[in-house]
């Protein structure tokens, strides 16, 4: 989902001469189609990885790419938002960005976008939990259930713990670990 709704930012270097004949690119250029074909695709896709996401009978590392594909989705809004305010400013000035300067700066978000999944791809190839992408790999770690927010009562009943136990608890270890 992340890479299909990045691709706007690869139309320089994906349409570069001689890019029609990579066999990669005719790929996404296929599947970019496919998924622009149906209508709210992306909002279906969405739906779909947020609803998988929280289904505990799936693999945690399954569960955690699931999010943080949403994340890296959301994300992706912010470049396009601050490209169409700069816009709208330089605009109303009457005043043109250099082609080089667009080129460059849509060239980096998809470089960093492709470089962003790809860690996420290797480190789950790997059996590694991809948790070291700035700010959203936080994110999607705090929204991620986990063993310890969970405890039992004196019933037997499962029950989630508010924050404050569960942060309590992490203190109580952390000085147990001191000692």
């Amino acid at each position: 989902m992340p890479l299909l709704d990045g691709l706007q930012y690869g139309r320089f270097l994906l349409g570069a001469d001689g890019a029609e004949s990579n066999p990669f690119v005719i790929v996404l250029g296929v599947l970019y189609s496919l998924y622009r074909t149906i209508p709210f695709a992306g909002l279906i896709a969405y739906f779909t990885l947020n609803f998988l996401q929280g289904n505990p009978g799936l693999n945690r590392l399954i569960r955690y790419n699931m999010q943080q594909a949403i994340y890296i989705d959301i994300a992706l809004f912010f470049p396009g938002l601050v490209t169409a305010l700069i816009g709208l400013i330089l605009g109303s000035q009457n005043i043109e960005l250099s082609p080089i300067l667009i080129q460059g700066s849509t060239d980096a978000i998809f470089v960093s976008l492709l470089a962003a999944l790809g860690y996420s791809a290797a480190s789950s190839l790997l059996g590694v939990e991809p948790n070291k992408l700035p700010i959203i790999s936080q994110a999607v770690s705090d929204r991620m259930p986990s063993v310890d927010m969970f405890d039992i009562d004196s019933e037997g009943n499962v029950f989630v713990k508010p924050r404050e136990i569960e942060e309590n608890d992490k203190e109580d270890d952390n000085k147990k670990k001191d000692e």
